[in-house]
């Protein structure tokens, strides 16, 4: 119960809230009826458990039980007294639930700082790019966004990150090594080299294309250093990929677009 609570405060997408109560049982023989006279208790305390003749523990959902265990005293019990705790046991199970649900009763939202798991699939092909000769390129990611990244056969990746914030960061820069830019998108891109002719603009890690000069303004433009400076950020549109792999940029048709 206590641990269904925590869950869901911590915002962890639980599908059904679960609960858990102890069963006990009390027998008293009578003549040749090693079971008698008998009563079952709910929500046993540890007096109860030593001095009792069953410790049974039932946990579940509204809809069924998800497991159970049970130690008993005696040589066993009949199927009457098993149904009888069961029945007591889902009554029980249902009461605390109905009372957990006034407290919480879905995930709270996950903190920004809380420690997350993502996981995400790439193209078989990228696994060796986004490894890199020696792990090069993943443990690279690993020390710059301080999170562990996985990769699967099947190309699963799974990155294990101390808050959302990184691990979010750690996708992003997966995804950019392993996606092939597309024409036609307009990407946010950080200006890497100026050169007279144009400027050399990062659209994805790793991933490098050339601004023309002509594509800077509709006005003429005499040094690039009178729009651009190394560092900036600026959206640009993939025009083209030529023949060579070669990605054209313009930043004219990502501002008008």
């Amino acid at each position: 119960c206590g641990g269904t609570l925590c869950m869901l405060a911590a915002g962890v997408p639980m599908k059904k809230m679960v609960a858990g109560i102890a069963m006990g049982l009390i027998t008293e023989p009578e003549g040749d009826n090693p079971y008698g006279r008998y009563s079952i208790l709910s929500d046993i305390l540890g007096e109860e458990d030593h001095l009792g003749d069953m410790d049974f523990k039932v946990a579940g959902t509204k809809d069924g039980i998800t497991g159970f265990q049970m130690d008993i005293k005696i040589a066993g019990v009949t199927t009457e007294i098993m149904k009888k705790a069961m029945e007591q046991a889902r009554q029980g199970r249902l009461h605390i639930l109905s009372i957990m649900e006034k407290c919480i009763d879905k995930p709270a939202p996950l903190a920004k700082n809380a420690p997350q798991i993502l996981t995400m699939k790439i193209p078989v092909d990228k696994i060796g790019a986004l490894i890199g000769p020696g792990g090069k390129n993943v443990k690279a990611l690993c020390a710059q966004y301080d999170v562990t990244i996985n990769t699967e056969d099947d190309g699963t990746v799974t990155i294990y990150s101390k808050n959302g914030m990184q691990a979010e960061a750690a996708k992003k820069a997966v995804k950019g090594i392993t996606e092939d830019p597309e024409v036609g998108t307009i990407y946010q891109g950080t200006v890497k080299r100026i050169m007279d002719f144009g400027a050399f603009i990062e659209i994805l890690p790793g991933k490098e294309g050339l601004c023309h000069i002509s594509k800077l303004s509709k006005q003429r433009v005499n040094k690039v250093t009178d729009v651009l400076t190394e560092g900036q950020v600026i959206p640009v549109k993939l025009l083209e990929v030529d023949k060579q792999g070669r990605l054209n940029l313009s930043y004219i048709d990502a501002i008008e677009q």
